[in-house]
């Protein structure tokens, strides 16, 4: 069986399927480069099939990537579970401490035209050095703008920014990552290990901060350790592989649609839509409800530290859940029964979280809502992402990863300060809380839960292609 003539085929035909992806030069982009390279060389080797081969080397790049999604996730939430003692600290509202996460959350938003640019034509490797380099200087400026007398909260906001602009450089590569240097056989997991690495930092910022921070006085040395361990996670990116000596499939061989080519076929693509929604707002709704959730408990009474331990469930049973379906999802491939399965799992439990704080059963609740929520919406991430990429081949994957996290950064700072605005005020019952805030987002959640939902009907195609084009041409390493 000819590897290369059977991937060029496979490419053709089941891309043609969908009109919206089809190529503009059908033989110029699904040449494998290899190939390509051989033939312009000339000689002997030129008749040589392509050799697809996974490395173990590619865990030391996967293991950065983890570790940069932990630390820039810590760095992003550092303030948000400690929020009342930090706005005593730097002299502030604790509105102003949620605007920590807000211009984070734009800076993402800023930095994504460059990082689907920096992906596509640098690579992880520099996507990966760019990122630490924003999150060495942003952090060590933040602690120079903590330790000044007084403090100068607006230092500690540019250092903010900065680490917001990192973040995407991390966040948006992991399916580019796994495309590169993973079989068909662990590409859902690794992209998991990789993305799901960014909420397990949000994990230990919501844990471990309240655990540092017992009063004001505190917050210094609390910036000073995060930046520490921040310093030490970004040095090993300078020394990783650029790539693979060679491919890991026959999909990674082939040369990916022109970026600017695939991103104006990607947004006219209906099934892009039906993901990126229901990604974005659900994302959002995450993001915000980290950053609001000990001001979402304290009116009932619950202090930051239980505040704190509800936010480590919400993560840590997320991880714990995505860990059990990921590796099943890559043996079996079912992403889009599995992504409408837990839609609305996601939507039920962003209802239960407007009842729970407020139940005469105390901090349970909220501990259970949590744990669901996290469960689900852990367990759909790499799902979504991965599927995304399959039904989309072979548009460059950090596109449609960019566009995606893109999208739910921005909700996730509109909604922050959405909610914020609906709060109540002090002479409610209880006082400031937030009712109308959780209310609100249950009710987008549920409205979002159509989107995916319409996967796939109406007589619309959505073939796995990248798969297609691996199994056609052989069972890879």
């Amino acid at each position: 069986m000819d590897l290369r003539s059977s991937s060029s085929t496979t490419s053709v035909t089941g891309l043609m399927r969908n009109p919206s992806l089809e190529l503009i030069d059908t033989n110029a982009s699904t040449k494998p480069l290899q190939e390509s390279q051989r033939q312009r060389d000339g000689g002997e080797s030129a008749t040589q099939p392509l050799k697809y081969k996974v490395y173990k080397r590619r865990f030391f790049g996967l293991a950065q990537l983890v570790l940069l999604n932990i630390v820039i996730n810590w760095d992003w939430l550092t303030f948000s579970a400690v929020s009342q003692t930090s706005a005593q600290y730097y002299g502030v509202s604790e509105d102003a401490i949620n605007w920590l996460s807000i211009v984070y959350l734009f800076a993402f938003c800023v930095a994504s035209p460059v990082v689907i640019y920096t992906l596509n034509h640098g690579g992880p490797k520099q996507s990966m050095i760019a990122a630490s380099g924003l999150t060495l200087v942003g952090n060590w400026i933040r602690y120079a703008g903590t330790r000044a007398s007084p403090p100068i909260f607006g230092l500690v906001i540019f250092g903010q920014i900065l680490i917001g602009l990192a973040q995407p450089f991390v966040l948006a590569a992991p399916t580019r990552y796994s495309d590169l240097w993973f079989s068909d056989r662990g590409r859902t997991s690794a992209t998991a290990l990789a993305t799901l690495a960014n909420p397990f930092g949000a994990a230990l910022g919501q844990l471990i901060d309240s655990i540092w921070t017992n009063q004001p006085s505190d917050i210094p040395n609390m910036v000073l350790y995060i930046s520490i361990l921040s310093s030490v996670a970004s040095i090993p990116s300078i020394f990783l592989p650029a790539g693979p000596p060679s491919p890991p499939t026959s999909s990674a061989a082939i040369e990916k649609t022109p970026l600017a080519e695939a991103f104006w076929k990607l947004v006219s693509t209906p099934e892009f839509w039906l993901i990126w929604i229901p990604f974005a707002v659900y994302v959002g709704f995450f993001n915000s409800i980290s950053s609001l959730l000990n001001q979402i408990l304290s009116p009932y009474g619950y202090s930051e530290t239980q505040a704190g331990i509800a936010g480590g469930i919400l993560i840590i049973v997320g991880l714990i859940a995505a860990a059990i379906v990921s590796p099943i999802t890559d043996r079996f491939k079912h992403y889009l029964g599995s992504i409408r399965m837990l839609v609305p799992i996601i939507s039920v439990a962003y209802i239960g979280l407007v009842f729970a704080p407020s139940s005469p059963a105390g901090i349970v609740p909220s501990f259970v809502v949590c744990a669901l929520l996290g469960a689900s919406s852990f367990s759909i991430l790499p799902l979504v992402l991965e599927y995304l990429v399959e039904i989309t081949y072979p548009f460059p994957p950090e596109i449609g990863s960019t566009l995606c996290w893109t999208g739910g950064q921005l909700f996730g700072a509109v909604f922050i300060i959405i909610q914020s605005a609906l709060k109540a005020d002090a002479t409610a019952t209880p006082p400031s809380n937030m009712q109308h805030a959780l209310i609100f987002s249950a009710v987008l959640a549920v409205a979002a839960a159509p989107f995916p939902l319409s996967l796939g009907r109406f007589g619309r195609n959505v073939g796995r292609r990248r798969l297609e084009i691996d199994v056609t041409a052989g069972r890879s390493p």
